[in-house]
């Protein structure tokens, strides 16, 4: 018969907890988590070299556009695909 009361009390807690945020001090969150401010990652690496491994294929498209354009559109699909 008491389970009325224990749940009442339970919905109350979990309201609580959903609904107030408590109080989180982020700044001392950020320094558990290591989390650096600076504009350059952990591994020390500049970000401008990521830019060069985006397109792994950028070597071969120029090559291969170069081709086609001397050979004109319609003949060289068609030896490609015959």
């Amino acid at each position: 018969m008491g389970r009325g009361r224990a749940k009442a009390k339970q919905t109350k807690v979990a309201r609580q907890l959903k609904y107030n945020s408590g109080g989180t001090d982020l700044s001392r969150l950020a320094e558990e988590l290591g989390a650096s401010t600076s504009n350059e990652p952990p591994n020390g690496d500049r970000f401008e070299d990521d830019e060069q491994d985006d397109d792994p294929y950028a070597q071969y498209a120029d090559v291969y556009n170069d081709v086609e354009d001397e050979g004109g559109s319609s003949g060289s699909s068609a030896q490609r695909r015959g």
